[in-house]
């Protein structure tokens, strides 16, 4: 009997201490404010709790999805990369050649550098407008005859001022007699461009055994307005080509054939898939062919250029 009451007696503590603990370990309830709010307390609390990261009233519209224009995402072309040329040393040229040629894209194969749905020299003016290209003044001076040597930048303002057309807008006074003129800067047109200049290298590497051509520049052209005057297209920037390849090669080339081709602008330009007619190569007067050609003199003299080149190759190989 004895034992039975000191079991008894054993339980009975337990449970008292496991009560007084619960009561230690539980949170006394904060006092609710009796007080009546005004108007002002109330809406502010209620902003506040608004912005404590209350969810908002469900008025049922859910948030806009865009459905996928087609059956499959294009995502190679947007993760592609630039396929870099080989690595080649000075004392393994053999021959090269400075070429200067020009882009018409009216032309039909060129078509696809001036499509709406992507035009080439939007593709610039958006990567310098982001800072991720740098455009160059075509300016010639006496460090750099061309105007070529990207030797002086430009800011992303300065080059799509170049691009705007400018008009002569005539000033008056008070009583309709005019006082003067002030040329002013329109909007840029993009169908107002083209034409493209592109310089190259065309380089033998011994080392590889191969002649090939290697785009050193790209700069679009514009025809200046003078009265009574017809002017020449001048380049407007110069764009650092090896430095715009990255850009190039995820933008996809509209194709008037084939919706499926995958080509970058970058792919085009390396593989020479554009239509092009030589206007300078370098030599010891650094003189132009028009300087020394006129009329259709100038295409058949262009000609005569890209034939050397490639006889340069075919005569290289004869035993």
């Amino acid at each position: 009997m004895k034992k039975r009451y000191l079991v008894i007696l054993l339980c009975l503590a337990c449970s008292v201490s496991f009560a007084q603990r619960r009561k230690t370990t539980t949170r006394k309830k904060k006092p609710v404010a009796t007080a009546q709010a005004t108007p002002q307390t109330s809406l502010a609390g209620a902003s506040e709790t608004n912005t404590a990261g209350v969810a908002p009233i469900d008025t049922g519209r859910k948030p806009f999805d865009r459905p996928l224009d087609g059956y499959y995402k294009k995502n190679n072309i947007l993760s592609a990369r630039v396929t870099p040329y080989a690595n080649l040393r000075e004392a393994d040229v053999m021959f090269a050649k400075r070429v200067w040629r020009e882009i018409d894209v009216r032309e039909k194969m060129n078509q696809y550098l001036a499509s709406p749905k992507q035009r080439l020299i939007d593709v610039l003016m958006a990567a310098i407008d982001a800072g991720e290209l740098t455009a160059y003044d075509p300016t010639a001076s006496k460090d750099d005859p061309n105007g070529d040597s990207f030797s002086k930048p430009l800011s992303a303002a300065q080059a799509r001022g170049k691009m705007a057309d400018s008009a002569v807008v005539d000033k008056f006074d008070q009583d309709g007699n005019k006082i003067g003129s002030v040329v002013q800067a329109g909007e840029f047109n993009p169908d107002s461009i083209v034409k493209f200049r592109i310089k190259e290298d065309w380089v033998f590497d011994k080392q590889r055994s191969i002649f090939e051509p290697r785009i050193i520049g790209i700069a679009p052209l514009i025809k200046p307005k003078a009265a009574g005057l017809d002017l020449d297209y001048q380049p407007v920037f110069w764009i650092y080509f090896p430095e715009a390849r990255p850009i190039l090669a995820t933008k996809e080339a509209v194709s008037r054939n084939n919706d499926a081709t995958g080509l970058s602008f970058d792919d085009c330009f390396v593989k020479r898939l554009f239509a092009s007619y030589i206007v300078k190569e370098s030599n010891d007067r650094d003189e132009r062919i028009r300087d020394y050609a006129q009329g259709i003199d100038k295409l058949y003299e262009s000609e005569r250029i890209k034939k050397n080149l490639l006889d340069w190759e075919l005569n290289l190989w004869e035993y």
